[in-house]
């Protein structure tokens, strides 16, 4: 079987799912291409896990298409498709007997891996020092930092990560992200579930945003931003006594608020926000200028609305 020429890794098209009374997921399409992180949201229940598990080959869809690697998930090529594969569910559970190591160690003969490259990665996930003790004694965190280090084995094509910062402090989910940066830059793609948006904001290059079983959105950043028209927002500060904003701003989309005498708040559509730009460059009484653009909780926000309104009419 051949995987070098494929792509996109992951491709969905047309995808339903039903459990006994339960429509999932509606008519999903979807792709993951080599190298990229695609971050999947929704709220509980919008189909995200049903997704993954379809991916994995663990649920089989009820119509359409799902295509891992250029292959079918479930049947015959399951078990060489799964060796090219990473999944960190977001409750992780091992052998509490055993130590780190010995897991690690355990998981690497699954995978057919190098039981020599397991000292390395449990040091590169900051278990070096614990990988002796018994995993029952572990706290979720480093449980969860040993699942990350079974999930990287033996260079997956593709990462599967439910929640993966669930129970990491500020500075180990920063270390998780810059080793999920160094997986991808090595040509693995990650499909990365999570609640925790502004986490992801900088990491991912395309979100997936599903809700009720459906696909309301889904590209980079600035497209849905495009798409969503939401507006930016504009923060100056100054002395500008005497100036008449109503009259200086006339003709202009943009709606302005006073902060205090020395700082004001303008929003304004995205596609005039250069147009506006120029205007306040050109105040002479303006020291400072702040330039906020839609977040991804913005987005996500305005898209969950979207779809229930479409839901709904």
């Amino acid at each position: 079987m051949s995987y070098g020429t494929v792509a996109p890794l992951v491709e969905l098209q047309g995808v339903e799912k039903r459990y006994d009374g339960v429509h999932a997921l509606r008519g999903i399409d979807l792709r993951v291409e080599p190298g990229e992180i695609l971050g999947l949201l929704g709220h509980n229940g919008a189909g995200k896990t049903t997704t993954m598990k379809l991916i994995m080959g663990v649920l089989q869809a009820t119509a359409g298409t799902v295509r891992l690697f250029g292959h079918s998930p479930i049947g015959g090529d399951a078990d060489q498709l799964r060796r090219h594969l990473g999944y960190l569910p977001e409750n992780v559970s091992f052998y509490q007997h055993l130590s780190g190591r010995e897991v690690l160690d355990y998981f690497a003969r699954l995978k057919g891996c190098d039981l020599k490259e397991n000292s390395r990665l449990l040091e590169r996930v900051g278990l070096g020092d614990a990988s002796h003790r018994r995993v029952g004694t572990y706290s979720k965190g480093m449980r969860q930092r040993l699942g990350l280090a079974q999930a990287v084995l033996g260079a997956p094509r593709l990462l599967v990560l439910d929640e993966p910062t669930a129970g990491l402090d500020p500075e180990a989910t920063g270390d998780f992200y810059t080793m999920i940066d160094e997986v991808r830059e090595q040509g693995c793609a990650v499909l990365l579930s999570s609640h925790v948006l502004p986490g992801i904001e900088r990491h991912v290059d395309r979100v997936a945003i599903l809700g009720s079983g459906r696909l309301l959105g889904c590209g980079s950043l600035a497209r849905l931003s495009a798409d969503a028209a939401l507006p930016s927002t504009i923060r100056i500060s100054g002395d500008w006594a005497g100036v008449d904003w109503q009259q200086r701003l006339a003709g202009h989309p943009v709606e302005f608020r006073h902060i205090n005498g020395h700082r004001m708040e303008l929003t304004i559509g995205g596609e005039r926000k250069l147009e506006l730009m120029r205007l306040l460059l050109s105040e002479s009484g303006i020291s400072d200028i702040e330039v906020s653009q839609p977040t991804l909780n913005d987005l996500y926000a305005y898209y969950n609305r979207s779809g229930v309104q479409e839901v709904a009419s």
